[in-house]
Order: C-alpha cells, then structure tokens, then sequence
C-alpha cells in the first residue's frame, strides 16, 4: 500500500528526491515518515511530517539537507535530499503512523510500510 521510489547511485553532494506514494487507502490523516537503514546497520529514523504537513522532524544527521514533504491530494509523501554523504547510504523505507501522539522517531508506531528504496552515495 506504500511503494517508494527513487533511490539510485549518486556522488557526494548530489541530489535525490524519493516518492512514496499510498494505494489502497487514504494516508491524509497518518503521520508519515521516513526511515534508513545502512548495511549491517539498525534501521534508523530519518524525518516525519504530520498529516497536515505543518510539522516536522528530523534526525540531526540530515537537518538542513533533507526535507519532507507531502501532497494529500496526490497521497504522496517526498523526501528531498540535498549534499548527500556516503554515510546517507541505506535502503530508505517510508511508513504510514495512525497515531498523533506518539514520538515522530517510534517506529512502532508506524503501522504501515513500504518496500525500501535503495540510495547509494559514493565518495
């Protein structure tokens, strides 16, 4: 019900913007977020925006690079990345959370998932 796009082999300090786009069903009132994980890595969380998209959050790795955003009508979520780094190297996961109150970061809160989509930096 989540498909996310995107991803591909990049350079340092190029560009991506990932898709993640719902079917299904409506994901307008679901915080969305986006998570990573790196090989051989614990999955991480990476940023979050809440359904009406005035609020956002951001692991500090990415704060001033990345940016979330969303388009209800199109019930599509994008993660803009700027000045990638080899470290941003991950299969990047989108999730749908039906909870307002929970911690942007609790991936347990996420109830939805999509496939990955993976992102490979290079030096």
């Amino acid at each position: 019900q989540l498909q996310a796009s995107g991803g591909g082999l990049v350079q340092a300090g190029d560009s991506l913007r990932l898709s993640c786009a719902a079917s299904g069903r409506t994901f307008s009132t679901y915080r969305m977020g986006w998570f990573r994980q790196a090989p051989g890595k614990e999955r991480e969380f990476v940023t979050a925006i809440t359904w009406t998209g005035t609020t956002t959050y951001y692991t500090d790795s990415v704060k001033g690079r990345f940016t979330i955003s969303r388009d209800n009508a199109k019930n599509t979520v994008y993660l803009q990345m700027n000045t990638l780094k080899p470290e941003d190297t991950a299969v990047y996961y989108c999730a749908a959370n039906p909870n307002q109150y929970s911690r942007f970061s609790d991936a347990k809160a996420y109830v939805y998932w999509g496939q990955g989509t993976l992102v490979t930096v290079s030096s």
